[in-house]
């Protein structure tokens, strides 16, 4: 593993070449057991502290890594260090990009402090990580390079990329991608800040990552790295989970569901939940207190096939009119913040207790030699604990996953949005019915938005319960590092490529004024489930909010009716049309103030006219003169 024979594999950036030819000591894991017992540092202890010498303050300390029987357990110092920036991106290269510049925010060219990278990572022990970027069957051959007393940060990109041994590494080996890694930079350059910058050329896409949470870079700075190179390509990695569901009737449906982070991605691939008796509580009235209920006696098989990252490679697609995709990622990156007490979420409880091999956690409370419960969480400066636990599960270990990541053809794309509770008194923005089924030129918009809406938990966002705020193309602009124009033609051509697949949009945590969680988008899946993934035009009605498409007229499932007042929220006596209307401005006004900026002569002419017939308060009629829904007889 430390050896230096493997060096000439490697057909590398003339400055790294140099740089890894200084480095004190290079290892080259072979096995992932190799790795994970770096984690733990010289010593092989069972509690390792990863810290760098800054100069005016001395040893600061990011991280510490327990050993725990079930894994690695990293926690990082501060608070600020437990989430994703979302405004940690910087573009270091002069291709087109609409992501802020290195050089207009900090005053001088990356390639001055690329070459202090360098520098730096010369005097030091590194590991130097093959690995696949968007899995073994479609990825792209990549590299990491990492300081050897950070090893935790290459496990957890080789959990969730996959590991590639250095013998599987053949002669020639030239990334398409590198992710280099040094922490000091974000103390010596970046007051304490989050800052991964991407500097991109024609046929190598380079990520500087500055800090060791992994969110912005060995997840999403993959995502980054996918998206740049499907630009180049004519493809998209989408932002969403997906799924088979399997019917008490033995159908198959398979959902893909997108959304800014809030949308429910990972619910999509949760069990319905039912409380004790074994009811579904559908909803808890936010004024009279009144509770809903449903009774299903059986309900969906989950096969889940990606929590996060779904590839739609352009070798995937088979021209069937439906949309082909896969698992980007080889682990998952699960946020367990909703499992705060034992028995909340079996499934992974059962797994990260007695995994099949060590799992990575981060922000739960680790105690050497003892096992690592995901129900709790490391806390806060505050005393409370840390809203963005995190453990990352390799995709072989979940419960009835799609075996071996084979290509999927989407029967419904969904979109989630996080409402808030609207009554005719408090009217908001939470007027979306339970499921409302659009064209492909509503859905696009919806996308070109990507709504982070009320109380969002996952990302450091001071102001992150304060309404709405875009996210922007398809909620994976926040990663991408190119031209929003680009990625929204992008986007419009996947979908007008697929009309077979069934457009939907879902809200969740209110219905005007109903408080449902996720309750919404499981029933919504076990109806469409039950019907092969399909809707008849006569159960439907136009929404009163023509960006809302149709609404269902009714819903019965097992031979129960679900109240119309879920379908049609301005049926609601606390709601009614006025604060409906109310509602849907707030919502149309963001979406026309969000969408002006794509009319640029780079637009494809269908999508300005989409947008267009927005600005100009366009009927469903409108939107469905430009993209007809020919799937629903």
């Amino acid at each position: 593993m430390y050896t230096d024979s493997y060096f000439d594999r490697f057909v590398l950036p003339k400055d790294l070449t140099e740089t890894l030819k200084k480095s004190r000591c290079l290892c080259y894991p072979e096995t992932k057991e190799q790795l994970e017992e770096m984690c733990y540092g010289p010593t092989h202890s069972s509690r390792f502290d990863v810290v760098y010498p800054i100069e005016g303050r001395g040893l600061v300390k990011e991280a510490e890594v327990v050993r725990c029987k079930n894994g690695t357990v990293v926690n990082f110092m501060e608070d600020y260090m437990r989430r994703r920036d979302p405004d940690c991106m910087r573009i270091g290269d002069d291709l087109p990009s609409n992501k802020p510049l290195f050089k207009e925010k900090y005053g001088y060219k990356f390639s001055k402090l690329r070459k202090e990278t360098m520098d730096w990572l010369a005097t030091q022990q590194l590991i130097v990580l093959p690995f696949k970027a968007g899995g073994k069957y479609y990825g792209y051959d990549s590299l990491m390079i990492c300081p050897m007393n950070a090893a935790f940060f290459a496990l957890s990109l080789a959990n969730m990329q996959g590991f590639v041994s250095i013998f599987d590494v053949q002669q020639n080996y030239k990334p398409r991608a590198i992710i280099y890694v040094a922490p000091p930079f974000r103390h010596t350059h970046f007051d304490g800040k989050q800052v991964v910058v991407h500097s991109r050329s024609e046929d190598l896409h380079e990520v500087f990552s500055y800090n060791l949470y992994p969110g912005p870079s060995a997840k999403k700075g993959v995502f980054s790295i996918l998206l740049d190179i499907g630009e180049h390509e004519g493809w998209i990695t989408n932002h969403a989970s997906a799924a088979m569901l399997e019917s008490p009737y033995e159908n198959e449906v398979v959902f893909m569901h997108e959304g800014a982070s809030g949308g429910g991605k990972s619910e999509m691939l949760e069990e319905i939940h039912k409380d004790e008796n074994g009811q579904l509580l559908m909803g808890i009235h936010t004024v009279s207190g009144e509770k809903y209920y449903l009774t299903l006696g059986e309900t969906c098989k989950i096969h889940p096939i990606a929590d996060d990252m779904v590839l739609a490679h352009k070798d995937m697609q088979n021209g069937s009119g439906h949309l082909v995709i896969a698992d980007a990622e080889d682990g998952w990156f699960l946020r367990m913040d909703g499992d705060n007490y034992y028995g909340n979420s079996p499934t992974y409880e059962r797994i990260s207790i007695h995994p099949s091999e060590p799992l990575e956690f981060f922000n739960m409370d680790g105690t050497p030699g003892a096992t690592c419960l995901i129900w709790e969480h490391v806390l806060e400066s505050n005393g409370k604990p840390c809203s963005n636990p995190r453990v990352i599960i390799p995709r072989d270990m979940i419960e009835g996953i799609v075996p071996g990541n084979e290509p999927q053809e989407v029967n419904v794309r969904s979109f989630g949005v996080r409402m808030p509770p609207s009554t005719a008194m408090a009217p908001n923005y939470g007027v979306m019915g339970m499921v409302q089924f659009v064209p492909i030129s509503i859905a696009w918009l919806w996308r070109l938005v990507s709504p982070r809406g009320f109380k969002n938990p996952s990302i450091a966002d001071t102001n992150a319960g304060s309404g709405l705020k875009s996210e922007g193309v398809g909620s994976y602009w926040p990663f991408a590092t190119g031209m929003k124009v680009t990625q929204a033609n992008l986007l419009l051509h996947q979908m007008m490529d697929c009309p077979n697949t069934l457009n939907i949009l879902i809200p969740n945590q209110h219905i005007g004024a109903y408080n449902i969680g996720f309750m919404g988008e499981w029933i919504t899946r076990e109806y469409l489930a039950r019907r092969s993934g399909t809707v008849r035009f006569k159960h439907l009605v136009p929404a009163r909010c023509p960006i809302f498409g149709y609404s269902l007229d009714e819903m019965k499932i097992d031979g129960q009716y679900v109240r119309q007042t879920f379908l049609r929220p301005e049926l609601q006596s606390k709601l009614g049309f006025e604060g409906y209307d109310a509602g849907a401005k707030i919502l149309t006004d963001f979406i026309k103030s969000q969408i002006k900026e794509f009319l640029t002569d780079d637009l494809d002419p269908i999508g300005r006219k989409i947008i267009e017939t927005c600005l100009n308060d366009g009927s469903l009629e409108d939107y469905l003169a430009i993209t007809p829904m020919t799937n629903i007889k």
